[in-house]
């Protein structure tokens, strides 16, 4: 496998990572690309698929709308060509400010330095 292909797939995994934790919907768009495939995590078994680029922006503003305080911390990032994987725990609060945390895993397929593809997965 290509080593500057994987690096440079690990950096856009990471450029696209560090916005979340900020809620900056803005910065998160600028990594993905204008068709890109997002397969959320609900509803289960098999999370609602949302194409392009005007659709994941609304689903983003409207994710972090809903969340009290998010957190998404990565706890693992490979990769392996165009290919990465991130292993995270999603933190947030509820109303009364109970803290709350789910883990997953989201796999991202990276084309000319941008998110194509990210299905997302829980535990649970």
């Amino acid at each position: 496998m290509d080593d500057a292909q994987t690096q440079a797939t690990l950096q856009t995994i990471l450029r696209f990572h560090e916005p979340f934790s900020r809620g900056d919907v803005d910065a998160i768009m600028a990594a993905t690309t204008d068709d890109c495939t997002f397969e959320n995590t609900y509803p289960p078994p098999d999370g609602m698929p949302v194409q392009g680029a005007a659709a994941i922006r609304a689903f983003w503003e409207a994710f972090f709308q809903a969340s009290q305080n998010p957190r998404i911390e990565a706890e693992e990032i490979f990769a392996c060509g165009d290919r990465g994987v991130m292993r995270w725990i999603y933190r947030w609060e509820d109303d009364d400010g109970a803290p709350h945390h789910i883990r997953g895993v989201d796999i991202f397929r990276i084309r000319n330095g941008q998110i194509a593809e990210k299905l997302s997965y829980v535990k649970g």
